[in-house]
């Protein structure tokens, strides 16, 4: 399967970098684990911050962010079989929920409800 990982990226940090950074390392803990399963793992983060770089962003929640964040993981979830949600409340990551349970994909809480790969 391929697997979004879904968690806080802002909630929580009053956009303070180092919170931040502490959120996308957490959904990144569960991309090696999910991968040893035989799932692709992936995160928007991963497409949509070098993007927003490009785009000229200047700070979180600018215009060239907004464009881009949300919406590449609007775009990823097309080609994802499940969404595992991870961490603490996150208005985007319960979008990213939504949206998959509406497509009809599959929605993990843990690692232990993610079969492994056959």
């Amino acid at each position: 399967m391929f697997i979004l990982i879904a968690g806080p990226y802002r909630s929580g940090t009053n956009d303070d970098p180092e919170k931040i950074s502490e959120n996308v390392r957490l959904m990144e803990a569960f991309a090696l684990p999910i991968f040893r399963m035989g799932h692709i793992p992936v995160l928007g983060e991963w497409f949509a911050l070098p993007l927003v770089h490009l785009a000229g962003s200047k700070r979180i929640g600018d215009e060239p962010f907004n464009e881009i964040f949300h919406p590449i993981a609007e775009r990823l979830l097309e080609k994802c079989d499940a969404v595992l949600r991870v961490g603490g409340p996150s208005q985007g990551a319960d979008m990213m929920i939504e949206i998959a349970r509406k497509r009809g994909l599959k929605v993990f809480r843990t690692l232990d409800e993610i079969p492994p790969a056959k």
